[in-house]
This record gives C-alpha cells, structure tokens and sequence, in this order.
C-alpha cells in the first residue's frame, strides 16, 4: 500500500476529541446512500410503469400500420404477401376502421369499431382472446368483440343483441338513412387502459366491408415485428419499395407525446433526486476542510519530509473518495434490495379507482444501476477537489509556525 492510501485510510477512522468530524463523515454516508437508494426505487418504478404501459398499448395496437393516400385499397391481399418477405416482420393482418354507434336497450353508445380478420388478427392482436377471435367465423348472427367498459356502460352481456349504426347509408325520399345491422355480444376483452376498453369493438372484416359499403377494400393493414425498435428503420423500407400512395404509422410515432412525457417525468424524478447525493456531497466537502484544517500540522510535517503537493492531494480525495464508495455501494444494496422486495411482495396497494394496476410495477434495469452509481461518485469525488486542493497549496513552513 501506498503511503498516501495508508495515510489516508487513518484519517478515515477519527482518533478520541474528534467526534465531530467522525459525525459529519457518518451523515455523509448516510446521505449518499440514502439518495442512491431513492434514485434506484423511483427509476426503477417509473421503467415499471412505462414497460407495463407499452405492453398494454401493444396489446391492443400493432407496431406499425400500412395505409394509403386517398382512402382504402383493394389490393391488400398482394401487398401482404410483400409484407411477409421483409425480415423483422412477425405478422399482417388487414382491417377496416369507423366510428359508429352502439344502440342498445339503453340508449346509444360511440364506438371506434374494427373489422378484423379472425385467422391473423390474433398474430398482432394480444389482448383478444383465441376463443372469443374463433367465435367471429362462427356464428349466426354476426359477432361484435366489445371492450370491457363499452360493455359495462352500455349494459351488454354476453349473447345479447346490439345494433351498429353506420353514417354511410343510401339517400331515401325522407334524406339519409343510415345503415343499421344487428350483431350479437360474442365476447369481451381487456386491455387495462380505459381508451381501449370503453371505445373499441371488433367485428368481422367482411361483415365491415358490408356495413361501410367498401366491396373489397380495406382501411389499412396492421403489422407486427420481432423488435418493436426497429419499426421506424422497416416502416422507411415499406415506402420505399411501395411508393408515395403508401404511408407508415409505427407506435412510438402514434404515442410520441405520451412517451416523452414519461420520458421526461423520469428525467426530472432523476434530477430532483439527485439533489439528495448533491447535499450528501457537500457534507463529505465540510467534513474534509474541517479535516484539513485540523491536519494543519501533520500535512506541514508530511511536505517537510519530502511529500510533494499531488500526493497530499491524494490523501484527501481518497478519504473522500472512500466515504463516496461507502455510501453509494450501501445505497445500491438497498435499493435493490427493496425492489427486489417490491417485485416478490407487492405490499404497496394502489386505489384501483384511481390507476389502471393495483400495485407498483417495478422493472430493475442494470444499465440505470450503473448511471446512478457512476453519478454519485463523480459528484462525491467533485466534492473532494477543493478540499484536496487546499491542502496541496498548504505552505509548511507556516504551517509549522502558526500550526
């Protein structure tokens, strides 16, 4: 061991009369590992919270969606077939999209309704169940697949009868009339997020294409890849080898301002808890001026016996550098360690009136780990320069003298 770093470690441990020092240098430690251990749970929750949202969107949306300029096309069923030959796609599906009216014993109900494809629709549609996808090919009276809520509100249970209203409809001697066809409840699903559950009903491609008049046109065609990162780079090639009448929606461009918010929340929950090691470093600062002030005499006798100002620098950083690692490697293990807890035990109940989860999604990520203990050290090891420094520019001889 180095003199510096022998030197250094004694004045780690405070001798009898300085308490104090001893004090500040214990809530130093505390300090950092307080603030690290905030940092980890807080990020660590708020990357829970954004992963379970994404899944949830991902349920219900596909990662990129095919449309063209102008309105529907007719010529799907080959450019599916295109579709499937680009490497990173999992699966299409065509579908047709409206909005329409729900009218039921009740009164009536919006509706964003689908027509899906039964056969493929479940490759890129998660949160439809198998059996309640197989009810829409088989059926005497044409299926409808409502979202939980919709149900809810608009009091339809399974196997009752609903009429959807279409706007488009043919002219009739009394003016527009539009389309109305009766379906049957063959199902509900649920994708977790109230955007989803009280406005989306899917019913059979065809039995769309009828209710909208299309004939054999389509509103677009939903694509789902193997990594939903690379949708942007896929969604360039699909319009480059189609052409402009084709356009490219992917998720993240369809989510773009509830993700940045998110984003951001993490960002400024990072910053605002940062301040926490940031005070913690101020304390490590106080405890070593105090240090060298009180060390007067011995950093003097050090330099008189040929130490030179980079080692006396030494010595103080790494006293600061140390109480830094002390904290930061307790607050790491304990902020694991309560997410693990988090994680397995769930002990902390959300109103389920107020969010969509009942407990606190915890996704612990080792790269966010690594940036919070890499952040607090530097801020620890800025907090040892000025110290070190004055006590590196420390005259001996007057030192000695006045000492």
């Amino acid at each position: 061991m180095s003199y510096e770093l022998f030197i250094g470690s004694r004045y780690i441990r405070a001798k009898q009369g300085q308490t104090f020092i001893s004090l500040i240098t214990l809530l130093s430690v505390a300090g950092v590992a307080v603030g690290v251990m905030a940092l980890i749970v807080v990020i660590s929750v708020m990357a829970g919270f954004e992963s379970d949202l994404k899944a949830r969107i991902l349920g219900v949306e596909s990662h990129i969606i095919l449309t063209r300029q102008g309105g529907g096309f007719s010529d799907y069923r080959r450019v599916s077939e295109y579709l499937k030959t680009i490497e990173g796609v999992e699966a299409v599906t065509p579908f047709v999209e409206t909005q329409t009216m729900l009218r039921t014993s009740r009164g009536l109900y919006g509706a964003l309704v689908r027509g899906i494809q039964p056969e493929s629709a479940g490759k890129v549609i998660r949160s439809i169940s198998p059996a309640a996808l197989a009810k829409l090919n088989h059926h005497d009276t044409p299926g409808v697949i409502l979202g939980k809520d919709l149900g809810m509100n608009a009091g339809i249970s399974e196997g009752q009868g609903v009429y959807l209203i279409s706007p488009r409809g043919m002219i009739s001697p009394v003016g527009h009339l539009p389309t109305m066809k009766k379906f049957s409840a063959i199902g509900f699903f649920e994708a977790g997020m109230y955007e989803y559950d009280g406005s989306y009903a899917y019913i059979h491609l065809k039995e769309a294409q009828k209710l909208l008049q299309m004939d054999d046109t389509i509103s677009g065609i939903e694509i789902r890849l193997t990594d939903i990162y690379s949708a942007d780079k896929i969604g360039k090639k699909i319009i480059a080898d189609l052409g402009k009448p084709y356009q490219t929606k992917d998720w993240m461009q369809k989510n773009h301002n509830f993700f940045s918010a998110l984003k951001l929340e993490k960002t400024a929950m990072f910053v605002i808890l940062t301040l926490i090691v940031l005070v913690a470093a101020f304390n490590i600062a106080s405890s070593l001026i105090m240090m060298v002030m009180e060390k007067t005499r011995d950093i003097a006798i050090l330099k008189a016996m040929g130490a030179t100002d980079k080692a006396v620098r030494k010595i103080f950083v790494f006293k600061g550098m140390a109480i830094g690692t002390i904290g930061t490697s307790l607050g790491v293990i304990l902020g694991i360690t309560l997410c693990l807890l988090l994680k397995h035990y769930k002990f902390i109940e959300l109103p389920a009136d107020v969010y969509y989860i009942t407990t606190l999604p915890v996704l612990l990520q080792a790269a966010d780990v690594i940036v919070i203990a890499i952040s607090a050290l530097i801020i620890c090891f800025s907090a040892t320069l000025y110290p070190a420094g004055q006590a590196a520019k420390l005259n001996p001889i007057e030192a000695i003298r006045y000492g």
